[in-house]
């Protein structure tokens, strides 16, 4: 495993290297490969970009697109946009809350399901909006939420 952990920096090292801003490119090819930025993978770029290991974390805790845990199996993206928000928002994540026992920006303990707040999700004229993986939920009651979430998979 680790020899293909130092195989798979070492080419992205290579590819971004020469390039301005190539530790912020780097990480971003890493969450899109893996889901978040694991810890193993984090050291292995310190060393070989010799950059201190509390300069990458310091990058991957500030920006929100970075994760440091592995997400869950489905993505649950509740919209907080104008519209959605002023629609019931928030009742939407809540609800979510309730059920899953998470808050936005967590996983399930089973991995099942991480929970997002996301800014908007381009279906205004839908409000209030929930995505689950790739399929939009449009004028979502709260007392829908338990069946959409049962569509997905288990919500024990």
């Amino acid at each position: 495993m680790e020899q293909k952990i130092s195989i798979e920096i070492k080419n992205l090292v290579d590819k971004w290297k020469s390039k301005e801003g190539n530790l912020i490119m780097i990480l971003h090819e890493i969450q899109n490969h893996h889901g978040y930025v694991p810890r193993e993978l984090s050291l292995e770029l310190s060393q070989m970009l010799d950059v201190p290991l509390a300069r990458i974390y310091e990058v991957i805790t500030f920006y929100n697109f970075f994760k440091l845990t592995p997400p869950g199996k489905h993505k649950i993206a509740v919209c907080m946009g104008t519209a959605c928000y002023l629609k019931g928002g928030q009742d939407l994540i809540n609800e979510v809350k309730n059920i899953l026992h998470i808050e936005p920006g967590q996983t399930t303990k089973d991995g099942q399901y991480y929970l997002d707040m996301v800014r908007c999700l381009g279906c205004c004229g839908l409000a209030p909006v929930m995505m689950i993986d790739e399929k939009v939920y449009g004028k979502v009651k709260k007392s829908e939420i338990m069946d959409i979430l049962s569509k997905h998979g288990s919500t024990d």
